[in-house]
């Protein structure tokens, strides 16, 4: 390990920082293109909603896979990244990332569904690898009581990408890349993936070219076999809580727009400007519980940043979508809900999560019973909400194993199958249902993480604040 004092580390650190945060920024917006893919491949391929759902279950299923067939390998041989150093994994989480985008070309090509599927799959795997390397690298570059920080300004930068995404991906697929017909084209993905792809390989020459820190490992922690992490309830509690939150989260955004077209009858080139409000707000509450849950920052102070970044970031999305203010301005009151919960939750991670799930599962009863503009606005409000939830569910969970961390860690990584389940079973239900009841889905799943924030909040009782670590699906 280096011996350079903080400030030469900390300088030393910010260009591999800067470098990674291009990465999560990329990571965020092609795995948010999925919400546009599956309106396109659904009226492509005239699939049923449960059958376009399976845009997500291959996705999202590469991570269960790929982090099971990892924990089992380092299981059994030793861990993989302690082997070949974080930069190499990183390289080759995003190679084959551009793979599972290059293969975008001949799924397009030949039209076919399951082609298009085996790229997603592919895709999930790359994303897969850095899902266990990129946010474990990012934590190490700079002095530990800063790791929190550090993780949430990336994953703000990765939620800036899912914002973008429906608007700049929508635009390429549904109209700059489309045949000018009202039909839809199958070569619509062609180029946009292509596009995609070279960018993931200039950023792997980028990171290849860029002198990363290296980061001694060593076998002092002998690495516990077996599953004797299991034996934490609240571990087990907490994997299935991350199952139902990305699972809920994942779903949503891939019903809006179909959605807005029974609710509004907006079509999908005017719908992607709210699927971008929605993901836009996960990035405002991740600013804002980067802020508020730092207990280095003076209690005074937060207020005035958060209502600060929250006005700077919502004017940044503004300028990003294709609507007028007052077409945005209902999403004010949710920054000032959103605000509100935080100071109710007084920076202690399972209260807030409680508080949090709460209101999610209250505006997705109101999206479902109601119509028009105020199912829009409570479906929409959501985004803001589901930001902190992924970082205090792993937090939570993994709280107290002591040996069993790493372990716990890998379990919580495989629970992002719920992406990959739940979705798939809404669209069964909404084939059966329709699109507002399938609702109901997701509404068990937010009761559950409510339920989960109010277990822990009497767990760790004693405990104010547990770190939050940022990461995200």
């Amino acid at each position: 390990m280096s011996t350079l004092p903080n400030t030469s580390r900390n300088q030393q650190y910010i260009v591999p920082m800067v470098t990674l945060t291009l990465l999560f920024f990329m990571w965020g917006f092609i795995t948010c293109m999925n919400d546009i893919l599956i309106p396109y491949l659904k009226q492509l391929f005239s699939l049923s909603f449960f059958e376009s759902m399976l845009v997500q279950f291959c996705f999202f299923g590469a991570y269960f896979i790929g982090s099971l067939v990892y924990f089992m390998v380092s299981s059994r041989w030793g861990d993989p990244v302690n082997k070949i150093g974080y930069k190499k994994s990183i390289i080759a989480g995003i190679i084959l990332s551009a793979l599972g985008c290059a293969l975008f070309w001949p799924a397009a090509t030949s039209s076919l569904y399951g082609l298009f599927l085996t790229a997603l799959f592919v895709l999930g795997l790359g994303f897969t690898i850095l899902q266990i390397t990129a946010n474990a690298y990012v934590s190490l570059l700079g002095p530990e009581d800063g790791a929190s920080s550090r993780l949430n300004l990336t994953q703000a930068f990765n939620s800036l990408g899912t914002t973008i995404a429906p608007v700049l991906g929508g635009h390429l697929i549904f109209e700059f890349f489309s045949d000018g017909s009202d039909t839809i084209s199958p070569q619509a993905t062609r180029i946009p993936y292509i596009i995609f792809a070279g960018i993931l390989l200039l950023v792997a020459v980028l990171i290849s070219a860029v002198k990363l820190p290296n980061f001694e490992t060593t076998d002092e922690k002998k690495e516990e076999r077996g599953l004797g992490a299991l034996k934490f309830i609240h571990l087990r509690l907490g994997v299935l809580g991350i199952f139902c939150y990305v699972g809920a989260e994942v779903a949503i955004g891939s019903f809006i727009i179909s959605f807005l077209e029974q609710v509004m009858g907006y079509t999908e080139s005017i719908s992607k400007n709210y699927l971008a409000l929605y993901w836009g707000g996960a990035m405002i509450g991740r600013f804002l519980g980067a802020i508020y849950l730092n207990h280095n920052i003076q209690a005074a102070k937060k207020l005035i940043y958060m209502i600060g970044i929250a006005a700077l970031v919502f004017l940044l999305i503004f300028s990003l979508v294709d609507l007028t203010f007052s077409q945005v301005s209902f999403f004010l009151i949710f920054i000032a809900l959103n605000l509100l919960a935080f100071l109710v939750g007084r920076a202690a991670p399972a209260r807030t999560l409680a508080i949090f799930a709460g209101i999610s599962a209250i505006l997705l009863a109101s999206g479902t019973i109601n119509s028009g503009s105020y199912a829009m606005y409570s479906i929409l409000g959501i985004g803001i909400f589901n930001s902190i939830m992924f970082s205090n569910i792993y937090t939570l969970s993994i709280a107290g194993l002591g040996k069993y961390t790493s372990q716990g860690s890998s379990l919580l990584v495989m629970a992002i199958l719920g992406g990959a389940v739940i979705p798939v079973i809404q669209g069964a239900l909404a084939d059966h249902l329709g699109v507002q009841l399938s609702l109901i889905l997701p509404i068990a799943c937010y009761v559950y993480i409510f339920a989960f924030g109010i277990y822990c909040s009497k767990k760790f009782k004693n405990i104010e604040h547990v770190g939050p670590v940022a990461g995200g699906h």
